[in-house]
């Protein structure tokens, strides 16, 4: 494997760059925050994604068979994203041709790569990590499956591509591990101040997500009603702040469908981050996500639960 060659950005520091991208950024920027060997046309829509961190990966590396798929376990920063893009006649390996291309021009060098049948069908689609419906489309009768190795400067990276299609459209899922971000030592001179109070009285601190409480919303709507103080709060705050990124968190009740509900919170949180745009804070500064029903604060059985559980949360993310 002498004739590997290391990307110019490490993949691990693109990944830490790439949790703080807005979703509605192209997919070359998207994936190259990333530090992606890939990218994809600008027609295709980001409609899934996962990042962690400090994560841990089951990289298949053959077919299922006699109840089992081989796997080689993998860790470190972990990015998943799923996308859609116009199908325009191809097939699935058409879809995956440029892409494995790409990745071979960057050095990765095949562990393994299969296709519906051959990877074993049912069993390797559910017993492979792949993005739940209706992030991430795979049908059953039509899918493969891509995964490479390159050795980076920071360690092993890790990149896997499944791609599958519907009647129009094509879907491609890519997951990314780089190595882990070493921790900087805490000591008494490095202790970071507790962040500065917003004039509503919550502060931010990273990795603390805090309620935008005073929220107005059409009934299942994206419109928001009326003034917003809490909106106008943390403007001001970021204007005050001008290196805090943040991340808008969107939530729903468990009422109803629960994929439309993951859409609605995700529309309500971008409605708040066009809100902050309007008023002057840079877009790259702000990320909207949407978890619909996953983390409920409150009991879903009652008026009141629900009325809590559906909410806009802030909270800071890294600055790199």
């Amino acid at each position: 494997m002498s004739d590997r060659r290391t990307h110019p950005v490490p993949l691990w520091r693109g990944l830490v760059a790439g949790l703080i991208l807005p979703l509605i950024a192209l997919p070359a920027q998207v994936l190259a925050s990333q530090g992606s060997p890939i990218t994809l046309p600008d027609a295709a829509q980001m409609i899934g994604d996962r990042s962690e961190a400090l994560g841990s990966h089951p990289l298949p590396t053959g077919p299922w068979q006699d109840g089992v798929i081989p796997t080689k376990q993998t860790e470190g920063v972990l990015r998943q994203s799923a996308w859609r893009l116009p199908l325009d006649g191809r097939n699935t390996l058409e879809l995956l041709a440029p892409l494995r291309t790409q990745a071979a021009a960057a050095g990765f060098v095949l562990v393994y790569e299969c296709d519906t049948l051959a990877c074993g069908g049912f069993d390797f689609r559910f017993g492979t990590d792949i993005l739940p419906e209706p992030q991430m489309h795979v049908d059953l009768g039509d899918f493969r499956y891509f995964a490479a190795e390159r050795q980076g400067a920071e360690g092993p990276e890790y990149l896997s591509l499944v791609v599958s299609r519907s009647a129009a459209q094509g879907f491609v899922q890519v997951t990314q591990v780089g190595p882990a971000v070493a921790e900087p030592e805490v000591t008494a001179s490095t202790k970071s101040e507790p962040a500065a109070d917003l004039p509503t009285g919550f502060a931010l601190q990273p990795g603390v997500a805090q309620v935008l409480a005073d929220l107005s919303f059409a009934p299942g709507k994206a419109d928001l009603l009326g003034d917003a103080p809490a909106i106008s709060n943390l403007r001001d705050w970021l204007a005050a702040h001008p290196d805090a990124r943040i991340a808008l968190l969107g939530h729903s009740d468990s009422s109803g469908d629960a994929s439309r509900n993951t859409a609605l919170s995700l529309a309500r949180a971008e409605a708040v981050r066009d809100r902050l745009i309007t008023t002057g804070i840079a877009a790259d500064r702000i990320t909207a996500r949407g978890l619909g029903p996953a983390e409920p604060v409150a009991d879903n059985a009652t008026p009141e639960g629900r009325q809590k559980n559906r909410r806009v949360e802030v909270m800071l993310t890294p600055t790199r």
